[in-house]
């Protein structure tokens, strides 16, 4: 079970982490989806939360800089 929701998480965390137009914008929305998803992730796996939290928002900031809108973009208007 662990290793699924890991796994899940992880994806989860990737494909939204990066909203915005801008690698500023993008590191700030990545940040936060990232920090709630590693937060919730944390306690899902029975880890501490904050931990998750640092981790994940660290994960989803880096991937909203070194992507483009190209390659992750949730604003399909």
């Amino acid at each position: 079970m662990k290793s699924s929701a890991s796994i899940f998480l992880l994806a989860a965390m990737c494909l939204l982490s990066a909203c915005g137009t801008d690698p500023g914008q993008r590191a700030l929305s990545g940040g936060g989806i990232g920090a709630g998803t590693g937060a919730v992730g944390a306690v899902i796996l029975g880890a501490n939360p904050v931990a998750g939290a640092v981790l994940g928002g660290a994960a989803g900031a880096a991937t909203g800089v070194l992507t483009s809108p190209n390659q992750i973009n949730l604003d399909n208007r």
